[in-house]
């Protein structure tokens, strides 16, 4: 072990204590194993912290399935939210059963499942014989269970928000408890010692919540450039889809509301219309596909839009590697505050970006360098920019290469590790010197 500690150090410039972390996911809608882009950033971070020489503990709620366990050791602690708890819970806050819908009871799940959290966590850690010198948590909407571990471990706790969880839960799921989820946020992020934020309008919402601008720090989403390549074979795919040949134009993510999937097909029969050889793989699953079904069945689309459905993330280079260019279509929205990360993925496998001028897609994607931008909603700027590419091959091929560049400069996952690494020695020191 200390020889492989050793070799790790060797590969890495700079100096840091290796530590033992405990990293907390106590959201059950992100399965580790999955292929969530959630489910990817927790592996990807860990793998990239383990790669570091750290010992890594993931305490999860969903170990999920479909893909390979990273190189930590993972404990699932399944959601304790049984009828008698939920019912305590209700009493707790006063609220008659009559009362309880789906949304009201799924909330007073997580309230109860975290009433226990912080002991079973502890309890695990302590079974496994560990003590962890840091903690870092994955937000989750209602859970303040993980400063609770970090006060009674008197350890350091760094807290990821990747996004600002009750306004998307009231916006785009339905939130009963707003106040209370409201108080629980801004608890959970003013206990923690530091903040990451993965985008800049991000971090605007931790600081909305009291939290100082200095325990704050901005990481962007990453990408495994090792795997991530323009060298990746893409052909398997062409062939397995009746692709060979065609232009084309790929999409990747959960093909939720706010991913623009009826823009990018109304853009598509433009876009069509003015290149009969181009084609629209969609790859993903999601909410809207029993709709996207519907609409690629009429005439006009028929054979021209291909949904792939599912694929393992570990598949996913090669689908990459099987299009021309990829889209972003974001709808327009305040305060767009996404970290997309299948944006830089996109980069690192060479594949130029077309996306709209939101948050922080304008500093991932370098306009007319790595892929280009539109104004957000504008369907007819939206599709003369993917024109603009499938005309021009050589400009395509120049714009790969920069991508590329661009992605191995700045959007590896070791680097976000990095830093997550120095942010915990700093809290460490200032710990130990009180």
């Amino acid at each position: 072990m200390l020889e492989d500690r050793q070799c790790v150090a060797d590969a890495f410039p700079g100096k840091w204590a290796f530590m033992n972390i405990a990293y907390l996911c106590a959201d059950r809608g992100v399965p580790v194993l999955g292929d969530k882009g959630a489910s990817v950033h927790v592996r990807e971070f860990v793998t990239a912290l383990a790669g570091m020489g750290h010992e890594i503990t993931l305490l999860c709620a969903n170990r999920g399935t479909g893909n390979d366990c990273p190189p930590i050791r993972l404990i699932e602690l399944p959601p304790d939210d049984d009828p008698v708890t939920v019912a305590a819970e209700s009493a707790r806050l006063s609220i008659p059963s009559a009362a309880r819908d789906a949304t009201l009871h799924r909330e007073l799940g997580k309230l109860a499942c975290d009433r226990g959290l912080a002991a079973r966590v502890l309890a695990s850690l302590d079974e496994a014989g560990l003590q962890p010198d840091a903690i870092y948590e994955r937000y989750a909407l209602f859970h303040r269970a993980g400063g609770d571990v970090a006060k009674s471990l008197k350890i350091p706790r760094v807290l990821e928000m990747n996004a600002p969880l009750v306004e998307e839960q009231e916006r785009f799921r339905g939130l009963r408890l707003k106040s209370l989820a409201e108080e629980t946020e801004t608890e959970t992020l003013c206990r923690a010692d530091h903040v990451v934020a993965v985008s800049a309008a991000v971090k605007e919402r931790a600081l909305a919540r009291g939290v100082p601008s200095e325990r704050v720090t901005v990481l962007p989403n990453g990408v495994d450039t090792a795997r991530f390549h323009p060298s990746v074979n893409g052909h398997p795919v062409r062939q397995r889809y009746g692709l060979v040949g065609k232009l084309v134009i790929g999409f990747v993510g959960s093909l939720k509301p706010w991913h623009g999937l009826d823009f990018l097909f109304d853009a598509f029969e433009q876009i069509s219309a003015g290149r009969l050889d181009a084609v629209l793989l969609v790859v993903g699953e999601g909410p809207r596909m029993p709709d996207l079904r519907a609409r690629v069945a009429q005439e006009k689309l028929h054979g021209r839009v291909i949904l792939a459905g599912r694929v393992p993330h570990a598949e996913i280079p090669s689908y990459f590697a099987a299009m021309d260019v990829t889209v972003a279509p974001y709808i327009v929205q305040d305060r767009f505050y996404f970290s997309p990360l299948k944006v830089v993925e996109s980069l690192a496998a060479g594949r130029p970006v077309v996306a709209p001028r939101l948050g922080q897609l304008t500093e991932m994607v370098r306009d007319g360098v790595t892929g280009l931008l539109y104004p957000a909603g504008d369907r007819e700027a939206f599709a003369g920019r993917v024109l603009e590419l499938l005309n021009d091959p050589p400009r395509l091929q120049a714009m790969g290469r920069a991508a590329r560049a661009a992605a191995r400069a700045d959007f590896g996952w070791e680097k976000n590790a990095r830093r997550v690494t120095q942010l915990m020695e700093q809290l460490t020191q200032h710990r130990g010197g009180e």
